[in-house]
């Protein structure tokens, strides 16, 4: 519809110019609108109704009368406002914290400190503490009530191995397993029922352990043929882990190296010995009670030979002794004497009684010769070498066939015959319907004391697979110094030292039981030179698995690590690292090249 009578709204400019007149108050005057000017102003397109404004209502502009009832000049000084910069106000302080006449530690109501200032300073000081807690507290803290480890007769701190490493096995324990039970960190000695300590263990209850060079602090498998005793199989350490709680070593006919068959061999050579005291371990057997030919054993050997590395063991391997005389010297004997070395020795080889090169670190050793100490009070140095003492070697015998484990000690030099002091004073065997002496006593290479005794039938991977505790006790020395064997948790017999002593027939001397540090060998094989192998009712895969391996000393003589003051070994091995490294060595003169010390005895000096 159209509007004639209705005047045409003013552009919006016209309203920018409000009238001002002087007024009583900041504000200005209203200004009124005509009924006509608010209907055109809202009915054109060009109307004020595009300004914004929050307060307007939804879709409900506010009259224009409305809009400028409160309007304000653009001039401050129309509202009458002092803008004076010299203008003091009350609420100056406020805007002006810290005027110049104030010093600035001062708070604006005029004390030292604000309560926010103590919160401040508070919290900086929380923190400084906090920090100086986590990196200087924390490790004091844990140093002084922490239980700390002793050196325990080793070398080192707590104890570690001779290599340095710091044992850190997945489970997270050192030279005693946290899962060891309590109960079992004591025993009672088989000889005298004195309290004896728990100073190494391994439970193997993390599975998967593996033993490659370097995988473990304690434990390493060899990768080598045993050429020594001939046997079927390579030692691989794929063959070797844990599983189920146990450590497990597999013998498989697996083509290996060239070789049909592939088993394991684990020590911890030159990474944990002990001098002295009893070691134990609860194993299951592999195979059957009656089938023939494998080979398991736990065994120890001192540190300075090194089993599989044949350049370390020439010269040292089986020899236990601490004498200047023909004991030292090749073949035990000088221009064929004494006769009793040339005679009723090994039948397999012209009844000659020694084939070995003499022993090559000995007190005989001349000043200057290269010699791993220590000396005597009289000059000469300390026989050393690398004895061995079993803790048992399974094998399937007799008739019928039954399983039994040859428990022994191997010696050198060699009683004429091989025939030791074996009295019941020096032989004490427990239960003769269990135990017998082995009719093997010796041969060109080695001098045997060993006895027989039989297994738990059960305690086969494939009969019931039961668990049974072998070992062994011993005394290092002379005098008093013995051995006491354990099978099936019993003590199946024990060797006095007294039945090592001086032989007249060869011209040797006393030879003490082994005073070296000795480490731990455990291994699953096959050779014909233990006994007869029946490859064809072998089931393999057969398994050798061990729950656990525990060391115990007398309190009053700890003696572990591989490097003791009295008898060390780490220069020495250091010096001549390739013979314990390489097992392409199998000789130290031919193969390593290295010179046979010097011999007083022999006239060398």
């Amino acid at each position: 519809m159209s509007l004639p009578d209705l005047q045409r709204p003013k552009p919006i400019e016209a309203y920018q110019s409000l009238p001002s007149s002087p007024a009583s108050s900041i504000w200005g005057q209203p200004t009124t609108l005509t009924n006509a000017n608010r209907v055109n102003s809202f009915t054109s397109s060009t109307s004020l109704s595009a300004v914004d404004s929050p307060y307007l209502g939804a879709g409900r502009p506010l009259s224009l009368g409305q809009q400028y009832t409160y309007a304000l000049s653009a001039d401050p000084k129309q509202w009458g406002s002092d803008l004076s910069p010299d203008l003091k106000e009350p609420d100056d302080e406020l805007h002006d914290p810290d005027p110049e006449d104030k010093p600035q530690w001062i708070t604006h109501d005029g004390h030292v400190l604000s309560w926010r200032g103590l919160v401040n300073l508070g919290s900086l000081l929380v923190l400084c503490a906090a920090v100086l807690l986590l990196f200087a507290g924390y490790p004091i803290i844990t140093y002084y009530t922490s239980n700390k480890l002793s050196n325990n007769g080793g070398f080192n701190l707590g104890g570690i191995n001779a290599t340095g490493q710091v044992p850190v096995i997945p489970g997270g324990y050192g030279l005693i397993d946290p899962h060891t039970p309590q109960e079992a960190y004591t025993k009672p000695s088989w000889r005298d029922n004195s309290q004896m300590q728990l100073v190494f263990s391994d439970e193997f209850e993390v599975d998967g352990r593996t033993f490659w060079p370097g995988d473990d602090p304690y434990w390493e498998a060899v990768d080598l043929h045993y050429w020594q005793t001939n046997n079927l199989e390579w030692y691989d350490p794929s063959a070797i882990t844990t599983d189920g709680g146990s450590l497990v070593i597999t013998l498989s006919e697996k083509q290996t190296h060239n070789l049909n068959y592939q088993g394991g061999l684990l020590s911890t050579w030159n990474k944990f010995c002990f001098t002295g005291g009893y070691i134990e371990a609860n194993v299951s057997l592999p195979g059957l009670n009656n089938i023939q030919g494998l080979w398991p054993a736990i065994w120890t050997m001192g540190n300075l030979g090194r089993a599989g590395y044949g350049a370390s063991l020439e010269g040292n391997w089986p020899y236990s002794y601490d004498a200047c005389d023909v004991g030292t010297v090749q073949n035990q004997s000088i221009n064929g004497v004494p006769e009793a070395a040339m005679e009723n020795g090994d039948p397999g080889n012209d009844g000659l009684l020694s084939f070995l090169p003499g022993q090559r670190l000995s007190r005989c050793t001349c000043p200057g010769e290269s010699h791993p100490g220590p000396m005597h009070s009289d000059g000469t140095f300390v026989g050393r070498a690398a004895p061995e003492i079993d803790m048992f070697e399974a094998q399937i015998t007799g008739e019928p066939l039954t399983g039994q484990v040859s428990q022994s000690a191997q010696w050198a030099p060699f009683n004429a015959g091989y025939i030791w002091k074996n009295t019941s004073d020096n032989e004490v065997i427990n239960d003769p319907t269990l135990s017998v002496q082995n009719t093997y006593i010796g041969g060109v290479e080695q001098q045997a004391t060993s006895v027989v005794t039989d297994t738990n039938p059960g305690c086969y991977e494939y009969e019931t697979g039961c668990y049974s505790i072998y070992g062994f006790e011993y005394k290092p020395g002379f005098d008093d110094a013995y051995i006491t064997w354990i099978a099936d948790n019993q003590p199946a017999w024990t060797l006095n030292v007294a039945g090592m002593a001086a032989d007249p027939a060869t011209e040797i001397s006393d030879r003490p039981v082994s005073q070296e540090p000795m480490y731990i060998i455990a291994n699953l094989g096959m050779s014909h030179n233990f006994g007869t192998v029946d490859l064809a009712h072998i089931p393999f895969p057969v398994h050798l698995k061990v729950d656990y391996i525990r060391v115990y000393q007398p309190k009053d003589q700890i003696n572990i690590g591989c490097d003791p003051e009295g008898f060390p070994t780490q220069s020495y091995i250091n010096q001549y690292l390739e013979a314990y490294t390489n097992p392409n060595l199998t000789t130290w003169t031919g193969d390593y090249d290295q010179p046979w010390p010097k011999n007083k005895f022999l006239g060398q000096c």
